[in-house]
């Protein structure tokens, strides 16, 4: 029974020849004592250990090979953070830490931030961060030319002097903000809830509270890591 070649190794070989090359045996070079005869042979089915294919069938199996390791490639999402020193921006660092496993879902982050906008103002709010990734290009962050900094269409958001006061769901969190305990999230994958109150003595299941120590010029930063796990 021939052996079928998987389909994208048509693209390791260079040649037509080099495919025959690798279905030759060392037996049959034993016995043939000829390689341009053994490819000959292999080339008509009477020898070798695979698929037996004409050279135009090479080259069209070649070419699909090709195209779909390209194909492949450009579906892999590419990290924002990827060849970045950030090891002097403990915010940054951190968040290109997290970026992939919120990219696929493995991990749902939310970002505490305490800072002073352009106008001066204190504000702070609760960050999506998966959220953020897929409706946001953070390679400007990760290249220091825009600061990270909540917005009013994030979870949570809030204006110090203005009293300006947002919130809203995403397609992650669920805000409870009508709550004894204080605000709460609630992770719509797993359910869980998510208790961002500093007082409390854990934020929850599969939940870790992170602050992040020196956040460069950011007032206050903290990292809710939630490890999401689909509800049976």
């Amino acid at each position: 029974m021939e052996q079928l070649q998987p389909p994208d190794t048509f693209a390791d070989f260079a040649t037509y020849e080099d495919f025959l090359n690798s279905q030759i045996t060392a037996m049959d070079l034993y016995y043939l004592e000829d390689e341009e005869l053994a490819r000959q042979l292999v080339e008509l089915g009477y020898r070798g250990s695979g698929e037996v294919l004409k050279r135009e069938e090479f080259e069209v199996r070649k070419q699909l090979a090709e195209a779909s390791r390209l194909s492949k490639r450009s579906q892999k999402k590419t990290l924002a953070s990827a060849g970045k020193d950030l090891e002097s921006h403990p915010l940054l660092k951190a968040l290109a830490e997290r970026e992939e496993a919120n990219k696929t879902g493995k991990m749902t982050s939310i970002i505490f931030i305490r800072d002073k906008n352009v106008k001066g103002q204190e504000i702070s709010g609760y960050i999506d961060y998966a959220h953020r990734l897929k409706t946001e290009d953070f390679e400007a962050y990760f290249n220091l030319k825009k600061r990270l900094l909540p917005k009013p269409s994030d979870l949570s958001f809030y204006n110090w002097e203005t009293q300006n006061s947002t919130s809203n769901g995403t397609p992650n969190y669920q805000v409870i903000a009508d709550n004894a305990s204080g605000l709460l999230f609630k992770n719509k994958r797993d359910r869980k809830i998510l208790n961002v109150d500093p007082k409390a003595a854990r934020p929850g299941d599969n939940s870790t509270r992170i602050p992040i120590d020196g956040a460069g010029h950011y007032i206050q930063v903290v990292i809710y890591d939630h490890i999401t796990r689909r509800k049976t």
